[in-house]
């Protein structure tokens, strides 16, 4: 990796031979020897024209090269500051076992109530490919597929980032949310099947489980919580900032009940899409980990992981959010086929 002291280092030196290049140039044009004084006093007025105009040519490209290699640098600096990246997990790996990264748990936690056996006392990320097989995550992508489809053209395809959410039948149409169970109540069963609900409460459960023996907490005060969702998301261009997916945030802080984040993928990266990948954001770098078809990562949910989404730039990309809290007051129950 290129350091940026470095890099900083050549750029001036640059800089510093450029200009000394174009004084020489300059002093060379000025030096005419002629025995003729008529002749020399002629072109001495000429080289000092050319010199005059040669001059203000050198100080306009020496400028424009000085704001190109600025601009380098500050691209350089901004990718070493920002995109010091280590892959935690590439795609290509299999996991038998999940792999855990601990980081130091954020302060946040003394200011929220506290619920023994589930509160976090040990944080960090952790990625598994032993929970879920590929073969129920391609199964549980077409039932994904299925149910967005019933937003159509303007909730489909054409839309960045899509939700459907099987416990409030919430359902990203356009710009708005239609529940499914009321809007195509006729439809429903010709959609989803008893099997699929099945298979989507067994993964979450199986999820929930490899949280708690990984952190260390009692599996039955976990409870799964809102918003729990399938999503979508393709390369098309934002139209609201609800599709704006890229963002850093703070789960906890998103959405006050989340105390567990887990996501559940469904297409593999660099096949199924390009970008997407999911990146923790800790203060001298960024942690990242690779989508892979039935890969669940999850993490505690407070300030001590902030993360983004890289933006999508081909593909489709398909994931669950599982949420669970250590709050019996913000508990959702599995949802059922109506």
């Amino acid at each position: 990796m290129v350091r940026e002291g470095d890099s900083l280092k050549f750029i001036l030196a640059v800089i510093a031979e450029l200009i000394s290049y174009f004084e020489m140039a300059v002093q060379r044009r000025g030096n005419v020897k002629n025995s003729d004084t008529n002749a020399i006093e002629k072109k001495i007025r000429r080289a000092n024209a050319q010199r005059r105009a040669f001059t203000w040519r050198g100080v306009f490209i020496v400028l424009l090269l000085v704001s190109s290699i600025s601009a380098a640098a500050i691209w350089l600096y901004m990718s070493l500051s920002d995109d010091v990246t280590e892959t935690l997990v590439s795609r290509r790996e299999v996991l038998t076992e999940p792999r855990l990264f601990l980081v130091q748990c954020s302060e946040d936690y003394e200011n929220y109530k506290r619920f023994p056996g589930c509160t976090p006392k040990k944080c960090g990320r952790g990625v598994t490919d032993s929970v879920v097989t590929r073969e129920e995550a391609h199964s549980l992508r077409r039932l994904a597929e299925r149910g967005l489809s019933l937003g159509g053209s303007d909730g489909g395809q054409k839309k960045t980032a899509s939700i459907l959410d099987l416990h409030s039948g919430a359902l990203s149409m356009g710009k708005k949310f239609v529940n499914i169970y009321r809007y195509f109540s006729d439809q429903i069963k010709e959609v989803f099947t008893e099997e699929d609900f099945k298979l989507y409460r067994d993964v979450r459960s199986r999820i929930q489980r490899v949280i708690a023996e990984t952190f260390g907490l009692d599996s039955s005060r976990m409870y799964l919580t809102k918003p729990t969702f399938f999503s979508r998301i393709n390369s098309t261009g934002a139209k609201t900032t609800h599709d704006e997916y890229w963002h850093p945030h703070i789960d906890k802080v998103t959405y006050g009940s989340f105390d567990y984040t887990s996501l559940l993928y469904l297409t593999d990266y660099s096949v199924d899409f390009g970008g997407g990948r999911f990146i923790f954001m800790d203060p001298n770098s960024n942690g990242t980990v690779e989508p892979r078809a039935g890969r669940v990562s999850f993490f505690s949910s407070g300030s001590e992981n902030l993360h983004r989404v890289e933006q999508v730039v081909w593909g489709t990309r398909y994931a669950i959010t599982v949420s669970f809290t250590c709050d019996p007051d913000h508990a959702i129950a599995d949802p059922t086929l109506p």
